[in-house]
């Protein structure tokens, strides 16, 4: 019986590994970031759940949003504040960075999902949870060149 336990928990892995694939264009975007962490190699397996991301990290979540297009929980920690958004699919996470890139700032992102927290609190966050750090360009007036 142990030989079939095994057999059906190798199966099982297999089926996961193989349903987790990305598309393309998601495996060129992580080869062409060095800061890009497996978030398999993190423990997670995306696209994760807001509660389960917010255990990983050591938060007891409070859910905010529970829409159709994504879930968003707050954590407060001890070492800083943050919000964790998923998706049901990348689509909608892509819509949502085109959004939020209006406000710039540093995000972490993973596979339809999203944490949004101060740029030392991500670093932290980010040998947990996998993904990459990623610069969104505010919209608004640049600084006027000065003269000397």
């Amino acid at each position: 019986m142990g030989r079939i336990a095994t057999a059906a928990g190798s199966l099982v892995l297999l089926l996961l590994a193989t349903a987790c694939g990305g598309s393309e264009d998601e495996g060129a975007a992580a080869k062409s970031s060095p800061t890009n962490v497996s978030a398999t190699a993190a423990g997670v397996v995306a696209p994760a759940k807001v509660e389960v991301i917010a255990d990983l990290t050591g938060c007891k979540v409070k859910i905010r949003t529970d829409a159709d297009e994504l879930r968003e929980g707050v954590c407060h920690t001890e070492k800083g504040d943050y919000l964790i958004t998923t998706f049901p699919q990348e689509k909608y996470k892509l819509t949502w960075l085109d959004a939020a890139a209006v406000y710039g700032g540093k995000y972490l992102v993973g596979t339809r999902w999203v944490v949004s927290a101060k740029p030392a609190l991500l670093e932290q966050l980010r040998p947990r949870l996998g993904g990459r750090i990623q610069q969104l360009r505010g919209v608004g007036p640049t600084p006027a060149p000065t003269t000397s």
